[in-house]
């Protein structure tokens, strides 16, 4: 009797063993494919609900007293600073009358029709 297997029960064994570990690798990577996925919808669906910038910003001074300048809403040198709030029109119209400084980057005070 030959305990010995032969060339193909050692093929198909290997076959076997081959299948069996490209069918855990794709369920794993399917797994990392889902998480992209839901990641994906989340960050999409955050970005849905995120409210819409304010159209205008008054920038504070360090003690929270004084009015610093006015930005629009999507400046990026009021983003930089944390020390604005948002305002409406009518607040950015009246501080830039009241001689608060209109950003240089952003021009507020040209998007208003306020010239000097």
């Amino acid at each position: 009797m030959n305990d010995k297997p032969s060339r193909l029960d050692l093929l198909h064994f290997a076959r076997r063993v081959v299948v069996q570990q490209a069918t855990a690798a794709l369920a794993q990577i399917d797994g990392w494919i889902a998480d992209e996925e839901r990641r994906d919808a989340e960050r999409r669906q955050a970005e849905e609900r995120r409210p819409p910038p304010p159209a205008w910003l008054i920038q504070y001074g360090l003690n929270r007293a004084n009015l610093d300048a006015v930005h629009l809403g999507g400046c990026w040198a009021a983003a930089k600073s944390g020390r604005c709030r948002p305002v409406s029109r009518e607040q950015a119209l009246d501080a830039l009358r009241q001689h608060v400084t209109p950003c240089v980057h952003c021009r507020p005070d040209t998007e208003l029709g306020v010239l000097d």
